[in-house]
């Protein structure tokens, strides 16, 4: 049930039940049904998508020139947002996490234990969030940075250190990019959808979590049912960008495996086939298809992750990693707050600027998801997992594979920029063409990608029924179906209209109405956090077990004794200005 059908159900006060009181409701019956469709979501997302995909197909190079225009329109005027919004997010999700909030369920009641498994958990929460830019971007910024020098970090190419600085600076880039800040958003986005379904028992829609904002309003509903509309829209823009990615690397990836050209054609193949493939994954449910896929993407991810790190230069990239990370560190305010308003416009918008925008975009698809897998879990455990975990693996993830390429790259071992200039998703083939058993890993990194492409997929398209069906956990497969291969069109337009360049301009439109709701987010967070009795429990137990009241007839009675008792020392009673006496008083 959504803010704008249905007022939220009371929520138990205490986790704890009372001595005599019936135990709370279960949850998982009430949250499994499958509920109706609620048309008129569904309807002017799907009419609405639909137009821009025929819009796209028949009229491509208007489709690229309005995109671009409007880009270019949000860049200029809003590119400021986006840098404070990200950092708005982090500080939240630190101080929520490090605050008496932490010790608060994602359940009704206190002894619920989490879903799944902390290893499942791990590696769903992973590959929804990012692994299929991973593996695209994974070589590919480090060595963009190493080419193009990002002007915030303001080094000098005359220095003797410039070509150390510029490879520390490469990673130290690719790590505040895909490090705390877009984990952060997605903390945010999955902690308030999360506590909204599981603790408030509402349903999983954006809206249901505004409910302190819209609950009770006049003009509530209309303004939910707009929320879940901008959430539709961000999460089938945002994931189609992110197939589109998936396809060019996996076309690539058949040209060097099985000799196919790449081709324009090739890439709207790949589509068609992964969209079929994460459609039927998706009809198994979470806890069958995309639990399995996303564990075996762990394990493929990790093999490839070793046999880079021992055929590469190991002991560079054991001292690149930490040195990298501190580096990182020690620079997050300042990496924070460029905005390009001193130079560098151009580079933030197509860098920084950009990933925001995508990592807001993927918010309600990532939120609604991880919220969806971390039930039971506390609010301090869900945060430390959803922003530390993938941060530190994707730290290290950008040093084996990037560490590396710069590595060869520098000491002129490899030359990776004839391949980096024919596109981003040539950029890991060239670096495993440079290292042993080339064909061997060219394929297993083109099965990876597609596997991550197809639980990314499905995941979102899971996540797509349930927006569009009133927050339903197992929205109906029709639905599933209909989304799956809406998203998989909007990426093959994407593709044909502006190849890269015009996935990522989809992106950043589609983000700023977002950001807004965003932030209203975490105003609707705080306000239900706290009042939740569970965020002081000492407190709460005292009112609720007539601790005070004991305590105060106890200290009470202490005191009627010893004024009924005679004065041992004879002195009299003292007397104040104020009236007031103390002594005793026979």
């Amino acid at each position: 049930m959504s803010v704008s059908e249905t007022p939220a159900e009371a929520a138990p006060e205490d986790p704890e039940t009372e001595e005599g009181e019936a135990p709370p409701p279960p949850v998982i019956a009430e949250r499994e049904a499958t509920l109706p469709v609620d048309r008129p979501v569904f309807w002017t997302a799907a009419v609405v998508t639909v137009a821009v995909i025929l819009f796209g197909a028949f009229f491509p190079d208007q489709f690229e020139d309005g995109s671009t225009a409007a880009l270019n329109w949000v860049i200029a005027n809003f590119g400021w947002l986006f840098i404070i919004a990200g950092n708005i997010f982090l500080v939240l999700a630190v101080y929520i996490a490090a605050s008496r909030y932490g010790n608060i369920k994602l359940a009704v009641s206190a002894d619920e234990e989490p879903e799944f498994g902390t290893l499942p958990w791990i590696s769903m929460m992973f590959a929804a969030g990012m692994g299929i830019g991973l593996m695209f971007y994974g070589v590919a910024e480090p060595l963009s940075h190493y080419f193009d020098a990002p002007p915030p970090l303001q080094l000098n190419p005359a220095s003797p250190y410039y070509s150390d600085q510029l490879q520390e600076g490469a990673l130290v880039y690719s790590y505040f990019h895909w490090g705390l800040h877009p984990w952060a958003i997605y903390a945010v986005a999955g902690l308030a959808l999360g506590y909204s379904t599981f603790r408030k028992q509402r349903g999983n829609n954006m809206s249901d979590a505004f409910e302190p904002l819209l609950g009770g309003k006049r003009w509530g509903p209309a303004t939910g049912r707009g929320i879940d509309l901008l959430a539709v829209f961000a999460t089938v823009f945002g994931t189609a960008a992110s197939l589109g990615l998936g396809a060019l690397q996996v076309a690539v990836g058949l040209g060097i495996v099985a000799g196919v050209k790449d081709s324009k054609f090739l890439e709207i193949i790949v589509i068609i086939a992964l969209t079929a493939a994460f459609v039927a994954s998706a009809f198994s449910g979470v806890h069958r298809g995309v639990k399995w896929l996303s564990t075996t993407n762990v394990v493929l991810a990790l093999f490839l992750v070793v046999f880079v790190f021992l055929a590469g230069p190991t002991l560079f990239i054991l001292d690149a990693w930490p040195n990298a990370v501190g580096g990182y560190l020690s620079e997050l305010v300042n990496l924070s707050s460029v905005t390009g308003a001193f130079g560098g416009a151009d580079w933030m918008a197509a860098w920084t600027i950009f990933y925001w925008a995508w990592w807001l975009s993927w918010a309600p698809f990532v939120g609604t998801f991880i919220a969806r897998i971390s039930r039971g879990r506390t609010i301090r455990q869900f945060i430390v997992g959803v922003l530390l975990i993938p941060s530190a693996a994707s730290t290290l993830w950008f040093a084996i594979l990037g560490g590396t390429a710069l590595w060869k790259q520098g000491n002129g071992s490899a030359d990776y920029a004839d391949s980096l200039a024919q596109g981003e998703e040539h950029a890991l083939f060239a670096l495993l063409d440079s290292l042993p058993l080339y064909g061997l890993m060219s394929g297993l990194s083109m099965v990876l990608v597609a596997i991550y492409f197809v639980t990314g997929a499905d995941s979102a398209s899971l996540v797509l029924g349930s927006l569009s069906s009133r927050g339903s956990l197992a929205p109906k497969k029709p639905l599933v179906v209909f989304w799956g291969a809406t998203i998989g069109a909007v990426a093959a337009v994407l593709l044909l209209s502006g190849g890269l360049e015009g996935l990522k301009n989809a992106t950043i439109i589609v983000a700023l109405p977002f950001v807004v709701v965003m932030l209203a987010l975490c105003v609707a967070l705080m306000k239900e956090l706290t009042s939740d009795p569970a965020a002081n429990v000492l407190r709460h137990h005292m009112r609720q077990r007539g601790f005070r009241d004991a305590i105060r007839r106890i200290v009470g009675e202490e005191v009627d004794t010893r004024a009924a008792a005679k004065n041992p020392w004879g002195r009299a009673r003292m007397r104040f200005p104020s009236g007031r006496r103390t002594g005793t008083e026979e």
